[in-house]
């Protein structure tokens, strides 16, 4: 598995990055644990969750799957950059959400004691809060990185501009500020490509690409009709409405001889 650095950054993580949102509810605890030994196995070190995965089984309960399979040991935390994300209300409570300095410290400790671990490699935010100041953001961010509960900073889900104005606003603290942006990229949906990448080009931001095969719809579906997930209401309804560009690029794989993702590689 090749490796990289994550932006401007000294930190290598592989090229492909597992996300975990269906640990714990889609997919069992056994499971899990199955994939991301294999993952490790394959060589892919940078695992990607937020503190809000779980969903039917409850708010957090990702995070906690993680927790229990590096509680195995074998050097699993240790050979893993693990990253989470903040923003998202995991109770009724105002202060419980967003990206005040209260929340981004307590939400921190909570991930910490679900995954049981140490310290997290990347923390990042989930979505942007334009109601909170950066230089408040940035000074609960100095705080966690003083005490060695995060080592690197990232966004996800972040404007171009946005980007910027973080950057800007960490430059003069000077504090690293963020490393990374993940955003939905793929053949589909390429947005950032306007404001976005050029701005993490300019500030030495590594892209993470969510969805990158759109929900499915880029593995292989029109080739495919075997009643899995893909075939679900919803997916169909995506699906009409791509339709032309899709079947353009399976045609286009077939040419040039590309196998579909197989259901065992997509978990990967």
């Amino acid at each position: 598995m090749d490796q990289t650095h994550l932006g401007r950054s000294g930190l290598s993580v592989s090229r492909l990055c597992l996300g975990t949102m269906n640990f714990g509810w889609k997919t069992s605890e056994e499971d899990s644990h199955a994939i991301m030994d294999r993952a490790h196995t394959e060589g892919v070190n940078f695992f990607d969750t937020a503190n809000v995965y779980g969903f039917d089984a409850g708010k957090g309960r990702t995070e906690e799957v993680l927790g229990t399979w590096f509680a195995q040991g074998g050097e699993r935390r240790d050979r893993t950059v693990l990253a989470t994300k903040v923003y998202g209300g995991m109770t009724d409570w105002p202060n419980d959400t967003f990206l005040s300095a209260r929340n981004i410290v307590r939400a921190c400790e909570a991930s910490l004691r679900r995954l049981q671990t140490d310290w997290i490699d990347l923390y990042q935010f989930h979505h942007s809060d334009p109601a909170t100041p950066w230089d408040e953001i940035w000074q609960a961010c100095e705080t966690l990185v003083a005490q060695g509960k995060v080592l690197y900073v990232g966004s996800s889900n972040h404007a171009g501009w946005q980007l910027a104005a973080a950057s800007e606003s960490a430059r003069a603290r000077h504090f690293t500020g963020l490393v990374s942006e993940q955003s939905i990229y793929n053949l589909l949906v390429r947005d950032i490509e306007l404001e976005v990448l050029p701005a993490a080009q300019h500030y030495g931001i590594g892209i993470i690409p969510w969805s990158p095969l759109q929900g499915g719809l880029l593995a292989g579906v029109l080739a495919k009709a075997d009643g899995d997930r893909r075939s679900a209401e919803a997916a169909q309804q995506r699906l009409e409405q791509h339709r032309p560009a899709v079947q353009a690029y399976e045609d286009a794989c077939a040419e040039w001889g590309w196998r579909r993702p197989t259901s065992a590689s997509r978990g990967c």
